[in-house]
């Protein structure tokens, strides 16, 4: 099982070493929308499970307000351990877990991802920025995917809170598209 492999994974010695567990991903197997983030935060890292802290309490708010509730969405990390003190994974390990979110994604099949944050974009993307891919649903790999504002982005506010204002908008478009 695929999940279990994950879970015995040691590509990465420093995060086999330091991590709690590896954060496999949640939701239904048959979810039209897979979010994807960066990696697991310290809370993610003790439960097991992905946007679970203050990040992933605003994510479901804002899901919910569009419609669509947790637990229909499939949520998973593009690194799926806890890099220590939250640092950004290196490209190293992101290139470790990559076939382990691949197969997540051939086996879930969604009809749409939403990546939060420029990691997560980048990883399906290549090197861009935010600003100029996000709001529009890109043709990857034979997926369509939906860049958006990382959670934690709006939680910190920004100018005139246009983060979190994006980041709303994105997921009601989200939420739209896969209805």
């Amino acid at each position: 099982m695929l999940a279990d492999e994950m879970r015995a994974c040691t590509r990465c010695a420093e995060l086999a070493a330091t991590r709690t567990q590896v954060v496999v991903g949640s939701g239904p197997s048959d979810a039209r929308l897979v979010v994807v983030g960066e990696a697991p935060g310290a809370v993610e890292d003790e439960t097991g499970t992905p946007f679970v802290g203050r990040s992933g309490q605003l994510l479901d708010r804002l899901l919910a307000e569009a419609g669509l509730s947790r637990t229909d969405v499939a949520v998973i990390n593009t690194v799926k351990c806890r890099p220590p003190g939250n640092r950004v994974p290196s490209r190293a390990e992101t290139a470790n877990c990559r076939p382990w979110t691949t197969r997540q994604l051939e086996e879930l099949r969604p009809s749409l991802v939403v990546t939060l944050g420029l990691s997560a974009s980048s990883w399906f993307l290549g090197k861009t920025t935010l600003g100029a891919v996000r709001g529009i649903v890109h043709e990857v790999d034979g997926r369509r995917v939906l860049p958006t504002y990382h959670p934690a982005a709006a939680l910190r506010g920004g100018p005139r809170g246009e983060a979190m204002t994006r980041l709303r908008e994105d997921l009601a478009l989200a939420v739209r598209l896969v209805s």
